[in-house]
C-alpha cells in the first residue's frame, strides 16, 4: 500500500483553497493508502510571533483535519514539533546542499519580491519540508500546483543523500489534482492568507457572505469571473450554465447563490468541529505524535549509522 504525507501551517484559520486544493484529494487518497497527517508548527513559525495564538492554532487545524473527514484510527495525525527528528535531519540535509540550490525556491523569491522579512527559516523552509516528507518513507504528497517544487526539492535531497551515503530515502512523487491545481481567490489572484483574499472554510455565515460579497467583478463582464471561478469548485458547470445565464448582468444574485452553496457545503463539516472539545484534539494529537515519532526514530537510527555518528 502507497504511504502518503502531508501537512498544514497552523498560521491561521482554513480556508476553501486549503481544502479544494490540498485536504479533500487528501481524505480521498486515504481511503487507499497509509497516511501521515503533520500540523506544521514550526514552519509556522516563520511568520506567527505570538505563543498563545499558535497553542490554539495548532489545535484547530488538528480539529479542522478531524472535521474535512480524517480518521485517526486509520491515519496518523501528529504534531511536528512532537518529533524531533525532524529538525535533526533538517540539520543533516543542510550540510550536503548548497545556498544557490535554496536561493531558486519560488516561494522564498515571491516573499522577498513583495518585500516580506525572509527570515532564515523561510529561506530553510524546502529543506524542513523535505526532512518531514522523507522520514516517512513517503510515496505521495497530495498538493497544490504552488507547493510542486517542495516535492521536487525532496527528491532532489533524497537522491543526493542516497548518492553520497547509500540508498536510504524514497523519492516521492507530487498528486495534484488538475482541476483545482490553484484555486482562485476573491481578487482573482491564488487564495493564499498571504494575499488577503480567502473565503474561510468554517467561518460563520457572515463571515462567508462577507468574503463572498467582496469578489471582485468586472461591470463591463456579461458574466462575474471571478465568482464563477470560485462557483464551479463546489457545482458543476452543466449546473452552474443556467444559473448564471438567468443572472445575466445581475452579480448580487449570482454571489447569494455562491453563499448558499458553501453554507450548504460546509455545515455539516463545522457541526463535526463544534462537536470536537479541545481534550478530545489533544489526545488525538498527542496519540498521533508518538507513533510519528517510533517511525521517525526508526529512520533516523538508520541515518546515523549511514553518516557516520553512530558509534
Amino acid at each position: 500500500m502507497q504511504k502518503l504525507f502531508t501537512g498544514l501551517q497552523p498560521s491561521g484559520s482554513l480556508h476553501i483553497g486549503n481544502y479544494f486544493g490540498t485536504l479533500k484529494q487528501t481524505v480521498e487518497l486515504l481511503e487507499k493508502s497509509e497516511g501521515l497527517v503533520m500540523v506544521a508548527d514550526y514552519h509556522a513559525l516563520t511568520t506567527v510571533k505570538d505563543a498563545s495564538l499558535l497553542r490554539k492554532n495548532i489545535v484547530d487545524v488538528a480539529r479542522d483535519f478531524l472535521a474535512v473527514g480524517m480518521d485517526p484510527k486509520k491515519t496518523i495525525i501528529f504534531q511536528q514539533s512532537e518529533v524531533p527528528e525532524h529538525t535533526e535531519l533538517t540539520w543533516i540535509f543542510n550540510t550536503l546542499i548548497t545556498m544557490a540550490f535554496l536561493e531558486l525556491a519560488h516561494a522564498y523569491k515571491d516573499k522577498e519580491a513583495r518585500g516580506l522579512e525572509t527570515n532564515v527559516g523561510l529561506f530553510d523552509y524546502p529543506v524542513l519540508m523535505a526532512s518531514d516528507i522523507l522520514l516517512y518513507d513517503t510515496d505521495i504528497v497530495p498538493v497544490g500546483q504552488d507547493q510542486k517544487q517542495h516535492v521536487e526539492y525532496a527528491r532532489e535531497i533524497a537522491a543526493k543523500f542516497n548518492n553520497t551515503f547509500d540508498e536510504t530515502f524514497k523519492e516521492p512523487k507530487e498528486k495534484i489534482l488538475e482541476s483545482v491545481a490553484v484555486v482562485p481567490g476573491t481578487d482573482g489572484k491564488k487564495m493564499s492568507k498571504s494575499y488577503g483574499n480567502t473565503i474561510p472554510l468554517f467561518g460563520t455565515h457572515e463571515e462567508i457572505t462577507k468574503a463572498v460579497m467582496s469578489i471582485v467583478t468586472d461591470s463591463s463582464a456579461e458574466s462575474p469571473t471571478n465568482v464563477y471561478n470560485i462557483h464551479r469548485l463546489f457545482k458543476s458547470e452543466q449546473e452552474l450554465g443556467p444559473l448564471y445565464k438567468a443572472n445575466k448582468g445581475k452579480y448580487k444574485a449570482s454571489k447569494d447563490a455562491l453563499i448558499a452553496d458553501i453554507e450548504a457545503f460546509v455545515s455539516p463539516m463545522r457541526e463535526r468541529r463544534d462537536a470536537l472539545s479541545d481534550s478530545d484534539v489533544k489526545k488525538i494529537l498527542k496519540e498521533g505524535s508518538e507513533r510519528a515519532r517510533d517511525l521517525a526514530s526508526k529512520k533516523m537510527a538508520d541515518v546515523r549509522q549511514k553518516i557516520g555518528v553512530a558509534l
